[in-house]
Formats: C-alpha cells, structure tokens, sequence
C-alpha cells in the first residue's frame, strides 16, 4: 500500500497510490510520524473511508454555494439560509479550504460572533455551517466535520410578555389610516405577516365573519413578492372574525377598495416587509411603544384567547401551529394557576386516605410505644 523512505534533506517521504492509482506523497521531519499517517490513510484506503486530499482545497464559499444550489427549501428559508453565509460565515471563513479549517478555527468564529449576535443567531449560523461541512464529509471532500463538539452560547427563551391593551391602541392610532385595519387584523386573528400580506378579498367573508388563510405572500430579495404555501399544512385554517375586525375591514375595503389584495402600498403594489417594517418602527416610535416584533400582534392574539378560558387545543387552531407542544411551549405560562382548584382536586381523591390514616393512626402509636 505505501512505504516510508528517507530523502537527502533527511526528511522522511511517506509514499502510497489512492484509489486511482495516483502516486501521493507527504514529507514529515520525523520517520515516526510519516509512518502514522502512512498506516492511518492506507486503513482509510482498506475500509472505504479515504479522502482525496485535493478533494478538500476548494474554499468553504464556493462549497457552500454548491451546497445552497441543492438544498429543498421554502423560498423565505432558502433566502434566510443564503443571508446567514452571506453576512456571518463568508466573511470569516469563507477564504478557507475545506481541508484546513480546524476545530478550533471554528470555536474561535462562535466566539467572535457571540460578541455581537444573540446566542440564539449563534446557533443557527453554527447549524448552518455544520450542515455545510457535514455534506463535505459526505461527498469525501473532508474526514470529518470541523464543527463537532463547538461550544456554543447557552439559548435562554425569554418568555412571551404580550402587550396591552393601551400599546396596541397608540400603536393603530399611530399607523398609517391605510393600514390600521392591517394591525387590527393581526391584533384580533393573529395571523403571520405574510399570511396579511397576501390576503385577497375572496379569503374573507365579511357574512360569516370568517377568514381562510390558505397562503401567503412572500418577499425574497431580488424577486417581486409572489403567492406561496403558508408555512406547513397546520396553517391552513379557517379562523373567526370578532366584530371589531370586521367593521375595520368593511371601513378599508370601503375607502381603498382593491379587486385582489385586501392590503396594499400607496401605488397598490403588494406589500414589501422591509418597507413595511419603517412604516410599523415610526409608529412605534411615535405612540412611544418600545421596540417590537410585528409577530407580538400574534402574541397578543394568543394571550386574548388564554385569558378567556380557550384550551390549548383551541389556541394551537387558531394561530395554525403544527403541534399542541408548540403552543404549550411558547405560552404555557400565560395560562392561570389556580390554587385552590388545585387542592380540591387532590382532597377529592385523597380524603379516603384521610380516614384510613385517622382510623389506623392509634394502634401504630401504641405499637411504636411498647417498642420504647
């Protein structure tokens, strides 16, 4: 499979032919190291597990783009995914070749970008790298993945505070008169943005006081916003409309009435989230709310329905969640303890037990003092 020989610079040559029967080659300083890695790489060659060492000079960018040309995404995640190499790993480690980056070449990039980033952007930037490298060890570009065994920030999930009652209405009194139906809309269904956006008037009837969300609207950068599926299967729904949502879309619909598009731009083109986003931090700033997600319309939709006694199942429903865990583990805090209920539950089982203890309680004294 290879040998080991000692050139007259007195360094050691370590000799084997791959696969193809390509002569390599390697030169260590010590005769024992050449023949390590002589034995390691022929096992490598007797189990099927040999890499080409050429195979891993192509740099991490330009795997990582091959590697986003083949993954079966939704359009918002794969343009999610691409932003991530684009802003958090490209400009760190995108010049590397495969081969060279190191476990600890890795660690020390968590580590810069813990500086500057959440702890739980860390973490997907690290997936995402991982899931690169991963599929470099799969096609024998490298050995192993790099970013095995990375520490990474611990993730604490805030939990969900919603906001009042007073916040959302400066909020839709700061909005723009055109889309204050929007926010009153997210307010009283908690549907996605995107659910908003691409919402046509044949989704609604205003009749039944019922909105279908079977789509959305989505924005990628360097494409037109255009119709897609909602997020999964769980967010095709049919959620009901309070009065107090249906008075404000019969009021829009009235004043900017659309053939498609229930909500628009000043032209009538779709809605864009990035302009959309100034739009909603203005009014932010000027009902003196602080800085929030749109998505907290949801929140406030979900803690509206916990408040008045809805069931988890109810809950899960509405907002389009794939599973009742998903619901409990954003909001299980919101729902009421209630103490008392809480003893008599226990009391009602329990009390048989009660009477057993006082009606056997004696003898067992007596017992314990004859013993003394």
């Amino acid at each position: 499979m290879g040998n080991v020989a000692r050139r007259p610079d007195g360094k050691w040559r370590a000799r084997y032919r791959d696969t193809s029967g390509r002569e390599r080659t390697k030169q260590f300083a010590r005769k024992v190291d050449a023949q390590r890695w002589l034995a390691e790489t022929t096992q490598s060659l007797r189990e099927g597990r040999y890499v080409d060492p050429q195979a891993g000079r192509l740099t991490l960018s330009d795997y990582a783009q091959e590697w986003l040309s083949r993954q079966v995404h939704r359009p918002t995640t794969a343009d999610q995914m691409e932003g991530v190499v684009r802003r958090y790993i490209d400009p760190h480690l995108g010049t590397m070749r495969l081969a060279a980056i190191q476990p600890s070449d890795v660690q020390r990039w968590v580590k810069q970008l813990s500086l500057t980033l959440a702890p739980s952007t860390v973490g997907v930037a690290h997936r995402i790298l991982s899931g690169i490298l991963k599929a470099a060890v799969t096609d024998r570009r490298i050995m192993s993945n790099p970013c095995t065994g990375t520490k990474l920030p611990k993730v604490t999930k805030p939990k969900v505070q919603p906001i009042t009652e007073d916040q959302l209405a400066a909020i839709v009194g700061q909005m723009p008169r055109r889309h204050r139906a929007l926010v009153i809309l997210a307010a009283g269904t908690g549907l996605r943005q995107g659910e908003i956006f691409g919402l046509t008037v044949d989704r609604l009837d205003l009749e039944r006081r019922t909105v279908l969300v079977n789509r959305q609207l989505i924005n990628v950068n360097g494409r037109e916003p255009f119709f897609g599926p909602p997020k999964s299967q769980a967010s095709v729904r049919i959620v009901p409309l309070p009065e107090v949502v249906v008075d404000a879309l019969r009021q829009h619909l009235r004043t900017y009435p659309s053939p498609t598009l229930v909500f628009t731009n000043n032209v009538g083109a779709p809605l864009r989230r990035s302009a959309f986003w100034t739009e909603w931090n203005r009014a932010l700033k000027r009902a003196g709310v602080p800085v929030i997600r749109f998505h907290e319309l949801r929140h406030y939709y979900a803690s509206l329905l916990i408040r008045h006694g809805e069931s988890v199942k109810t809950v899960q429903a509405r907002l389009g969640h794939a599973s009742a865990s998903e619901t409990l583990d954003t909001y299980s805090h919101l729902w009421p303890d209630n103490d008392e209920r809480t003893r008599a539950a226990v009391d009602g089982v329990l009390r048989n037990f009660a009477d057993y203890l006082r009606t056997n309680g004696a003898p067992e004294t007596h017992h314990r003092r004859s013993e003394a």
